[in-house]
């Protein structure tokens, strides 16, 4: 049986216009000079990312705010996306003085090591670096290229979607450098200024360069900010026969729209259920008093991790904790204690409690049939049982954490 190997919009104009975005798993160069609104493809890259529910990563020397008000330019809430746990940002800080180091290429080799596990930790489904050019100043081109493949190629094997950004070679042994990256890369977005505004970014020229696939070659375009929308470009796709789902409309899809806006109420931008354990307890004290007074009924439950699903690459406790954030009521509340998620609905019937599973079972990462049959076997599910023995959250929790839970009350997706 042949695998379809799948294009993944990228939320770069160009390359969706012309490519049909990038392929699952490709590793992207993106290259410009100083002020070129390379940052901002990334943001809009990584936003495209969270439209589609997936999970990306963001490494930055920026400091988060910075980038934040980076991302507000283009209309881009970060930090609500960040709340969500759709956009992971990672902040690292660039190599200094390595003239005081022993051999310099043995501490870079460290650094770039130090990406595969970050990445094995957070299991993401799209990475963005802005930007590897600190990172990079190796004397030996070969040992470089050694460590970018084996970082590359790590990531690549768990279908994870990378950008590296990287600022424009301006020597002969940078320009080495870089062409050594773009050797193993799938593919390369470069950007030209305007010459006579070097300082200030307008816009310039955008070329994209297959490396491998991408069968449609080289295109270019003139490109250009708009405020409160992203770096647009004035490419007119070529009419040619493609099946429905590859088919592109620039004027529709020039225009995003976040995840935000299409499931959630407004007034629910800046906000989240995700608290605390001492935030989470305060509340579910105050449920407990009200459930006293009044009789109005509340359930909590609680999603249990086996770590066997992160030592086998099929889940991460943050997958899991964003698949549950998905399924819940804007009312609920939710709270992570070691390796569970646990969840404090306020309302009390079996409907809506397996609507709830139903739910975070949809939600989970991916919808291949053979994923799902593997992964929800390391999930179980915990309804704690409330009553008139129940005093404070202390009661609840110790029913939560213990380990000897009946098997009745595990239960698992259908």
């Amino acid at each position: 049986m042949k695998k379809k190997i799948e294009i993944i919009r990228s939320g770069i104009s160009l390359v969706d216009n012309a490519w049909g975005g990038f392929y699952r798993g490709g590793t992207y160069l993106l290259i410009g000079p100083r002020k070129s609104g390379k940052t901002l493809l990334a943001l809009q890259y990584a936003l495209e990312c969270a439209n589609q529910k997936e999970v990306c990563l963001f490494f930055t020397s920026m400091r988060p705010k910075d980038l934040m008000i980076h991302a507000s330019s283009i209309d881009f809430d970060l930090q609500y996306y960040m709340n969500q746990n759709l956009i992971i940002v990672v902040r690292v800080a660039p190599p200094s003085d390595l003239y005081g180091v022993g051999n310099p290429d043995d501490f870079l080799v460290e650094y770039l090591n130090d990406i595969v596990t970050v990445v094995e930790q957070y299991q993401p489904n799209k990475i963005v670096f802005d930007e590897l050019t600190p990172f990079i100043g190796f004397n030996n081109i070969n040992l470089l290229q050694d460590v970018f493949v084996h970082t590359t190629e790590s990531i690549e094997e768990s279908g994870i979607t990378s950008l590296f950004v990287l600022g424009e070679p301006a020597t002969s042994l940078a320009n080495s450098i870089v062409n050594a990256l773009t050797t193993y890369s799938t593919g390369i977005i470069f950007l030209q200024k305007k010459e006579s505004e070097p300082n200030v970014f307008h816009g310039g020229l955008m070329t994209i360069t297959p490396n491998i696939g991408h069968a449609e070659g080289q295109i270019e375009s003139n490109y250009y900010i708009e405020p409160y929308k992203g770096i647009m470009v004035d490419y007119k796709q070529r009419k040619i026969s493609a099946s429905p789902e590859k088919t592109f409309s620039p004027k529709k899809d020039l225009k995003y729209k976040s995840l935000a806006e299409i499931d959630l109420p407004k007034e629910n931008y800046s906000i989240s259920n995700i608290y605390s354990l001492n935030d989470f307890k305060l509340i579910l004290n105050n449920q407990i008093a009200l459930y006293k007074s009044t009789g109005q009924v509340f359930s909590v439950v609680s999603c249990r991790l086996d770590p066997l699903a992160e030592q086998n690459g099929l889940l991460t406790l943050n997958q899991l904790q964003n698949a549950i954030r998905l399924s819940t009521d804007k009312k609920d509340k939710i709270c992570v204690l070691n390796n569970k998620v646990i969840v404090l609905v306020v309302r009390e019937d079996q409907k809506g409690f397996n609507s709830l599973l139903s739910k975070i079972k949809t939600n989970l990462p991916g919808n291949d049939p053979n994923f799902l049959s593997n992964v929800i076997q390391y999930i179980s599910v915990y309804a704690a049982k409330i009553d008139e023995n129940v005093v404070t959250a202390e009661d609840i929790f110790q029913q939560i954490s213990s380990d000897e839970i009946p098997e009745k009350n595990i239960l698992g997706f259908n």
